[in-house]
């Protein structure tokens, strides 16, 4: 059975739970697996901390809350700070390099890759869609879920009329995850 247990972390106004949403629809609606999530954010409507729990399987699954994760999708210092020392050993994070400036200890084999979501994100012209670069990153490494999976479950997921723009947000995410993998295993060999 295959399962992966993930933790989207960072602030109110960073599309953190819609990240988590995305990521859930995909695997449930679109790849044919089972997901949960579970959100947790402060009272404030923007800046307090936020957080949203997916849990994604090919078999039903009994418990959703996330207590090991497998993977962290970090998009603050506070978030990276509180979830990190709760990764499994072996486990991967990752993160928005340009607010988590500095990764506490990871857990033994753990690996930690960084993205400047939002750099890229002001680049193509909205900040706001530095969450859908995130989810970009995520499919573009994980190995989780199907591209095309998660591309029609962000499709599906934003306000109409700002498709175009999530889906280049998205696809500069995976892009460059992909190239940071192939870097990597470049390096490797």
């Amino acid at each position: 059975m295959s399962k992966t247990e993930l933790r989207v972390g960072g602030l109110g106004g960073q599309g953190v739970i819609l990240c988590g949403m995305i990521i859930g629809k995909a695997a449930s609606i679109y790849d044919g697996k089972h997901a949960t999530l579970i959100q947790a954010f402060g009272p404030e409507a923007r800046g307090s901390a936020c957080s949203a729990q997916v849990t994604v399987s090919d078999e039903p699954i009994g418990y959703p809350y996330v207590k090991q994760p497998d993977m962290l999708v970090l998009m603050s210092q506070d978030a990276a700070t509180q979830f990190v020392p709760q990764l499994k050993p072996g486990g991967l994070v990752l993160y928005e390099s340009e607010l988590v400036p500095k990764m506490p200890p990871l857990p033994a084999g753990a690996r930690a890759l960084g993205i400047p979501a939002t750099r890229f994100a002001e680049e193509l012209g909205r900040r706001l869609v530095l969450n859908i670069v995130m989810v970009g990153f995520f499919a573009g490494v994980s190995g989780v879920l199907g591209y095309e999976s998660v591309e029609k479950a962000v499709l599906d997921s934003v306000p109409k009329g700002t498709q175009d723009l999530n889906l280049r947000a998205f696809r500069r995410g995976y892009d460059f995850g992909c190239e940071l993998l192939a870097k990597q295993t470049q390096g490797a060999s």
